[in-house]
């Protein structure tokens, strides 16, 4: 068994510029496989965050289309919601658009008792609650910008038009290390103050009322209520379970997630396809080699064998690399896209799926040369030249 392992590796680097080259090739595929499946997964991160007994009201028309606030009370009184906080999407820039983060206006009393992943220190949440102008920021965020307590925060508005400024009193942390903290957070009632003094038409209007249920259970039966409270009115809800909010938030950019995921087994195809290639090229130089083989009394299973054994050792090292080398490159990847993805983090299904391609593509491109090799005829494969 030795010896035939040695064999199959000295002739997997006979021709070494071509092998070599195979491997590259692999391990960038598969490193490239690695990293793609790492921002599908990046990009879905929100939704691990889901709470079961969170729900989320928002229009039944599209996220774009507010509701009035005196929602609230109505939702407040359904049997089973324990609260309820509004929440409104600012989307303002801070000092230019590539230092895009989320910003949230949001009814502070209610809305971070139904968030208890996120941790403040002793003080801070009411030093924020007493600040008019004040705004808390996740840990995330702060280490990114290198925000801190105290700090005066310039945000230009782009939906809601103005010079805003903040006061950062707070920066919470993440209860674990799933808690995504890269939002920024302040009081609605200073956005709706400024909304009835500039805008008047705009103003009493929320994005989505955020709910806190005391019954998981209940999810499906307290949505069904509230929805039926304004079916046929001027601006009719959709009340659904926060992951199923997260999951069709992401629906609109899933054109973009199907394409990068399949771009991602794109890469393992072409790659199988080099491979297959430089097995098909060694097959066909040494036929002569395999003739003999035979000649000498080895059968057309060891030749087989033996061609199965050059192209798994070669994936074998290829995956190997790859996997070693993954995520130091994630890691590289993510401090250069740290403002695009909160949580950047190689799985290990990822890796497991790495690990498999490879293995898949050494056994599929070794399927034509065993073919071939083992029914080459010994006084055709003596004559042939390579």
């Amino acid at each position: 068994m030795l010896f035939f392992l040695r064999l199959a590796l000295r002739n997997a680097f006979r021709a070494r510029l071509r092998s070599v080259l195979t491997l590259l090739g692999l391990v960038i595929a598969l490193v490239a496989y690695g990293l793609l499946q790492t921002v599908v997964g990046a990009w879905n991160a929100g939704v691990e965050m889901a709470s079961a007994t969170r729900v989320v009201t928002r229009s039944a028309i599209s996220l774009t289309f507010s509701l009035p606030l005196y929602y609230r009370d109505r939702i407040r009184a359904v049997e089973g919601v324990r609260r309820v906080a509004a929440s409104n999407w600012f989307g303002g820039v801070w000092r230019d658009e590539k230092s895009f983060f989320a910003q949230f206006a949001v009814d502070d009393e209610n809305f971070f008792p139904i968030y208890p992943e996120f941790v403040f220190k002793p003080g801070e949440l009411h030093d924020f609650v007493r600040d008019r102008q004040g705004c808390v920021v996740g840990r995330q965020l702060a280490d990114l910008y290198g925000f801190k307590v105290g700090d005066k925060l310039p945000i230009r508005g782009t939906i809601y038009p103005g010079n805003w400024e903040f006061n950062i009193r707070a920066i919470y942390e993440g209860r674990d290390a799933s808690a995504i903290t890269r939002q920024m957070y302040f009081h609605f009632d200073y956005l709706n103050e400024y909304l009835k003094l500039k805008y008047p038409t705009r103003a009493n209007r929320v994005g989505v009322f955020v709910m806190d249920l005391a019954d998981p259970e209940r999810v499906a039966d307290v949505s069904h209520e509230i929805d039926s409270q304004f079916r046929n009115s001027l601006a009719e809800t959709l009340t659904e379970s926060e992951r199923s909010f997260q999951l069709n938030f992401l629906s609109m950019f899933g054109t973009i997630v199907r394409i990068i995921s399949g771009v991602s087994y794109v890469v393992i195809v072409i790659i199988l396809a080099v491979t297959a290639n430089t097995m098909a090229m060694t097959a066909r130089e040494r036929l002569s080699e395999y003739a003999t083989l035979k000649a000498l009394g080895f059968g057309p299973g060891f030749v087989a064998q033996l061609i199965l054994a050059e192209s798994a050792l070669l994936c074998a090292i290829g995956g190997i690399v790859a996997l070693l080398l993954t995520r130091p490159v994630a890691a590289a990847f993510h401090r250069a896209t740290s403002a695009m993805f909160a949580r950047f983090e190689v799985s290990g299904q990822t890796l497991r799926m790495q690990a498999a391609c490879a293995l898949a593509v050494g056994l599929i491109a070794a399927l034509a040369p065993m073919v071939r090799a083992s029914r080459v005829r010994i006084v055709e494969g003596l004559r042939h030249v390579g």
